[in-house]
């Protein structure tokens, strides 16, 4: 442990010296690099050197001990050296919490992609809910969030909605909500009362940095195109949206969201960044046509990994068999009780070498 901690106070150093350099300082992408390998650091290197000043004073506290004999001096000695123990106990202890293997994406911004369905008109609602729950989650921490593509439907739906959400460790919180989510009630339409079963499906991708995914822009084909969606004259007279098409996957991402064209590829390549992004992650992991598949499934309701229950008022977290109630604050936003007990289940379960999916 000290040997690893030894290293990480090194490399902080090694890094605090690079970041002064001319160059680097003239390579923005560089420097944004090498600053956020600092900022993972700063906190366990911190604490490390905290430790080693109080195992310093505790030594000098106990080598008093054994060599003065004024009884006074040895019983302040004694008091100090306990209290010097327990801080080093402590800190240590923290940066053990520190140095648990984590996700490297924790601290990223997302790309969120909520999906309709099985259940029809009911299931796009609920894709509507879903995206009201995860912005004002956002708003509650100050986060910015931004739409970068979207197909609704005529009642307030959406078939499809991608955003972006941007703040702080918003991939460590917002990780977990990727599945597949069942909704139960009461639809507006139904003259019967009956209840209905619908879901929508959710992905969420951290969003990347350029260097990190390299793209061939001979394997890109782009078309530009006027906005289908509402959004004034200027968007409509206007050929800003976005298709772009990434040949070697057929992977194709939209955005119409912005009036200005630039604005509108530089949201579409984030986007195709984050899902190439996850495909490698897949692939590293083993995991066959990528983890969005494992994320999201098919979308019929038996896949699920959270029901909202309208008529008990009532949410269940089937990966760890947490059931809550008022099921109307959680849809406003006030998940925290639930990604906390989800974000303890992980780490726990990753302690006992397996994870939460």
């Amino acid at each position: 442990m000290i040997e690893n901690l030894e290293r990480m106070a090194q490399r902080y150093d090694d890094l605090l010296t690079r970041m002064a350099d001319p160059d680097v300082l003239a390579d923005p992408q560089q420097l944004q690099t090498l600053a956020r390998e600092r900022s993972e650091l700063e906190e366990v290197v911190s604490r490390y050197r905290a430790y080693q000043k109080t195992e310093k004073e505790l030594e000098e506290a106990r080598l008093l001990l054994k060599t003065d004999d004024d009884p006074d001096v040895v019983q302040l000695a004694r008091e100090e050296a306990d209290t010097l123990s327990a801080a080093a106990e402590k800190l240590m202890a923290e940066i053990r919490e520190l140095v648990v293997p984590r996700d490297p994406n924790d601290k990223r911004d997302v790309i969120v992609e909520i999906r309709a369905g099985a259940g029809g008109d009911e299931a796009a609602l609920f894709a509507a809910d879903l995206f009201r729950m995860y912005t004002r989650f956002a708003e509650r921490r100050h986060w910015d969030t931004d739409v970068i593509d979207a197909h609704e439907t005529g009642i307030g739906g959406f078939k499809e909605i991608v955003f972006e959400i941007r703040g702080r460790a918003a991939y460590s919180q917002l990780k977990y909500e990727s599945g597949v989510h069942r909704v139960q009630r009461v639809p507006a339409t139904e003259a019967n009362g009956r209840i209905h079963t619908s879901t929508a499906t959710v992905a969420v991708l951290p969003e990347v940095d350029e260097v990190q995914i390299d793209i061939n822009p001979d394997d890109l084909r782009v078309d530009v195109f006027r906005s289908s969606g509402a959004g004034g004259q200027n968007v409509q007279k206007n050929s800003t949206a976005i298709r772009i098409t990434h040949l070697p996957t057929g992977m194709v991402v939209t955005c119409q969201d912005e009036r200005s064209q630039l604005k509108n590829r530089n949201k579409a390549m984030a986007v195709l960044r984050a899902r190439l992004y996850d495909i490698e992650q897949g692939k590293r992991d083993q995991q066959i046509d990528a983890s969005r598949r494992s994320q999201v499934g098919t979308g019929d309701r038996s896949e699920k990994i959270r029901t909202y229950n309208f008529p008990q008022d009532r949410v269940t977290d089937h990966r760890i068999g947490l059931s809550k109630h008022h099921l109307e604050g959680l849809l406003d936003g006030e998940l925290d009780d639930v990604i906390e007990a989800l974000s303890t289940a992980d780490r726990l379960d990753g302690e006992a070498g397996a994870g939460l999916n």
